[in-house]
C-alpha cells in the first residue's frame, strides 16, 4: 500500500521553505510584500500552513523575488498541488473532525503512544470498537457503524510495507476493564499479542505497581516524521475534540512524559504475559 499524501503536512513543509527562503534574504513580511505584490497576511497564512488554497500566481512572483532556479520552483508547486490533494479521511467527514489525526499518521515513520483507558484505536478489534462507541450512549447508535468502519480504515497505515514503526505503552486498567461482553474482550486482548509479534509493533503495560508516574494527566499520541523540514507533532484527544501541539517546550514536555511511563512499564516479553494473564482471567470468568 502506498503511502498517501497528507495534505497538512504538506502545507507545513511550503511554509517552511518559504519562510526560510524569506529570513535567509533577512527579509520582514512587509518587505516581501511590497517586493512581491503578493499580500502580507497571504504569505503570513502560507508559512505558518493556516492557507489550505495557495495560489500558482503567488508562488511564481514570491519565487522570483527570492530568485528561485527552476527545479526549486516546481518543487514548491508539487508541494501546493499535494497540499489541496484530499487523503482517504476525506471520506469521512461526518466522523473525522477537520484537522483528523488520520491526516498526520498518513506521513508518519514512528508513532508513540500512551493510552491510560482504551486500547489504541490503531490496535482496536470492530466488535471492541462498537462497544467503546457505544459506552455511555453519547454515539447515536445508526452512525456507530459508520465511526467503526472509519477506525478500521485508520488501522491500514500499520500493514503498508513502509509502515510507521508504533511503540504503545498501555495502563494495566486497559487490560482490566472488560469493554462489551467477555468473549469481545478476550478477542481484543488476543489480538493485542497477535499484533506484538509484527516487527513494527511495540506494545508495553504499564502496571498498577508502577505507581505515580508522568502519563497521569492522560492519554496522548506523538508523531514523528521522516522529513527534518516537519517536526514532530503531538496530539491530545479531549472530549470536544483533538489538540495539536507543536511548540519545542510541549514536545520535549511530552517526549520526557513517554520516556517516562516506557521506561517504568513492563518489558516486551513481561507485558505480553501481563496480556495473557488478562486474557485467561476474562475466559476464566474472573475478569
Amino acid at each position: 500500500m502506498q503511502r498517501p499524501y497528507s495534505p497538512s503536512i504538506r502545507r507545513r513543509r511550503l511554509g517552511f521553505e518559504l519562510r526560510r527562503l524569506r529570513e535567509e534574504r533577512g527579509l520582514t513580511l512587509d518587505e516581501v510584500a511590497k517586493r512581491s505584490g503578493v499580500p502580507r497576511a497571504t504569505i503570513g497564512k502560507i508559512e505558518t500552513a493556516e492557507s489550505r488554497r495557495t495560489r500558482a500566481r503567488d508562488l511564481d512572483a514570491l519565487a522570483d523575488l527570492y530568485n528561485l532556479a527552476e527545479e526549486s520552483r516546481a518543487v514548491l508547486h508539487q508541494l501546493s498541488r499535494e497540499s489541496k490533494e484530499k487523503g482517504w479521511w476525506s471520506r469521512y467527514k461526518d466522523v473525522f473532525s477537520e484537522h483528523a489525526l488520520p491526516d498526520f499518521e498518513a506521513e508518519a515513520s514512528a508513532v508513540r503512544t500512551y493510552e491510560a483507558q482504551v486500547v489504541p484505536g490503531l490496535f482496536q478489534t470492530p466488535d471492541y470498537a462498537e462497544e467503546i462507541f457505544k459506552g455511555g450512549r453519547a454515539t447515536d447508535d445508526q452512525s456507530i457503524p459508520r465511526q467503526v468502519e472509519a477506525r478500521l480504515a485508520r488501522q491500514q497505515i500499520l500493514s503498508r510495507v513502509d509502515a510507521p514503526h508504533m511503540t504503545a505503552v498501555i495502563d494495566e486498567a486497559v487490560l482490566r476493564r472488560v469493554v462489551g461482553s467477555s468473549q469481545t474482550m478476550a478477542e481484543q486482548l488476543a489480538y493485542l499479542e497477535h499484533l506484538a509479534l509484527r516487527h513494527n509493533i511495540d506494545i508495553q503495560v504499564l502496571p498498577f505497581s508502577s505507581g505515580a508516574h508522568l502519563g497521569m494527566a492522560g492519554a496522548f499520541t506523538i508523531l514523528d516524521f521522516p522529513e527534518p523540514r516537519d517536526p514532530t507533532i503531538v496530539y491530545v484527544s479531549t472530549a470536544a475534540d483533538g489538540l495539536y501541539l507543536e511548540q519545542e517546550s510541549d514536545i520535549k514536555r511530552y517526549n520526557m512524559a513517554f520516556s517516562n511511563v516506557q521506561g517504568i512499564a513492563l518489558s516486551s516479553t513481561a507485558s505480553m504475559q501481563s496480556i495473557a494473564n488478562a486474557k485467561a482471567s476474562i475466559e476464566g470468568g474472573q475478569g
